[in-house]
């Protein structure tokens, strides 16, 4: 099932399939926010999914070819952002390390396009439970990498925090500080794993330029996509959940977007 309006698209399906199936270089921007391999299976009131494989050979095993068909889905001079967590960070970061390359340079002298490492986000979110154990966990990684050196970039920009900057605005650091959505927020549709539409804004109006196409191949509650459409952007978004492609049309239609069933 697709659902559309021409200038923005929903699929319901494996996005391994959908890419596949789609001519190569469309996508100035990847956002991939994929299940985390948590363990467990992931309810809430309006959707549910399992988020469990046996080991994390068999997880990376099912991303790789998924990562692969969002390279290939991006424009030369565009960008992927990998939001995933401590358990499997380490084995994305190596991941995208072969797929795009390390350091920028040449492609003939790479092999991978010429593409490479940009930043390491870290998203500090501040809700969630303490420990006895351990430092408490209060972050999300969001690898940043380019399939070019010539990858669009815009730098945000957010409130200073300094006496000296007090009430001005300065460019965004690798940490990013967006809380995350507390059961009151208005902006919650019942999306076990929904993020924060400001932290989508700020990472979109940054990596992707005005009027190009943002990919969520994993768009679940439709976050992105609501992000993009607000930022002047279009946006594809895949997801093989019936649950999840319904709630991301219901958000764009209250964000007074039109897409008609086809």
């Amino acid at each position: 099932m697709t659902v559309s309006t021409g200038r923005d698209a929903i699929v319901c399906g494996d996005c391994l399939d959908v890419l596949e199936a789609r001519p190569a270089g469309f996508a100035d921007l990847a956002y991939v926010d994929p299940p985390f391999n948590t363990g467990r299976h992931l309810t809430a009131a309006r959707a549910r999914y399992a988020d469990r494989w046996p080991d994390v050979e068999a997880y990376l095993a099912f991303l790789r070819p998924r990562l692969e068909a969002a390279h290939r889905a991006l424009t030369p001079r565009g960008s992927i952002l990998l939001h995933c967590d401590w358990r499997t960070v380490h084995h994305l970061r190596l991941l995208l390390d072969d797929l795009f390359g390390i350091e920028f340079m040449p492609s003939e002298a790479s092999g991978r396009g010429g593409g490479g490492f940009v930043n390491h986000l870290v998203w500090v979110y501040g809700l969630g439970g303490s420990s006895r154990r351990r430092f408490a966990r209060k972050h999300d990684d969001i690898l940043f990498y380019a399939k070019s050196a010539e990858y669009y970039f815009h730098p945000p920009l957010v409130p200073a925090t300094s006496n000296r900057m007090k009430g001005q605005m300065k460019k965004a650091t690798d940490v990013i500080e967006v809380p995350s959505i507390n059961n009151m927020a208005a902006e919650r549709v019942g999306y076990p794993t929904q993020k924060p539409l400001a932290l989508l804004e700020l990472l979109i109006g940054a990596c992707c330029p005005e009027g190009g196409l943002v990919l969520d191949p994993f768009c679940g509650s439709g976050t992105a996509l609501v992000a993009a459409r607000r930022l002047d952007r279009r946006a594809l978004g895949i997801d093989i959940s019936p649950d999840a492609v319904d709630i991301a049309r219901a958000r764009l239609e209250e964000a007074e977007i039109s897409l008609p069933r086809l």
